[in-house]
C-alpha cells in the first residue's frame, strides 16, 4: 500500500476518532452515527485540500495579526461548510465549531505529525532482542 495513502487515511480516521470524542465531550457538537463521523472527517480533507489555502492565502493579514490565531477562525469555518454539507452533523453555533477545531488541532498535533507507517517485513519479527 502507497505510504502516502496510508497517512492520508490515518489522519482522516484520526480526524473522525477525534470528532466522536468531542460528540461525547461538547454539548454544542452531534453525530447522528459514526459513520456521519467519519463522512465528515473525509469532507473535511476535501474541503482542507481545495478550499482552505485559499481562505489562508486571502486572510494572510488578519494570521499575522493574531500570531496565526485566525487559523482556527478558518477551521472552524471549514467545519460550519462540512455542517452544511454533511447530513447528520450538527453545530450548535460558530463557537461550538471554533472549540471543535481547537480539539482537532490539539490532537492532530499530539498524535498526527508524530506517527510514521512503514511496511513490516519478515527480518522485523525475527530480531533477537
Amino acid at each position: 500500500m502507497n505510504q502516502q495513502f496510508s497517512r492520508i487515511s490515518f489522519q482522516i480516521m484520526l480526524t473522525a476518532l477525534t470528532m466522536i470524542v468531542a460528540d461525547y465531550l461538547m454539548d454544542g457538537v452531534t453525530f447522528n452515527s459514526p459513520w456521519v463521523a467519519l463522512v465528515t472527517a473525509l469532507v473535511l480533507a476535501v474541503l482542507n485540500a481545495f478550499l482552505k489555502p485559499l481562505l489562508i492565502v486571502l486572510t494572510i493579514p488578519a494570521t499575522l495579526v493574531t500570531f496565526g490565531l485566525f487559523l482556527l477562525v478558518i477551521n472552524a469555518v471549514m467545519l460550519l461548510l462540512a455542517k452544511e454539507i454533511v447530513p447528520g452533523f450538527y453545530l450548535a453555533s460558530f463557537w461550538s465549531a471554533f472549540f471543535l477545531a481547537l480539539w482537532i488541532s490539539l490532537v492532530n498535533s499530539l498524535f498526527g505529525g508524530n506517527i510514521q507507517i512503514r511496511k513490516m517485513n519478515d527480518d522485523d519479527f525475527n530480531k533477537d532482542n
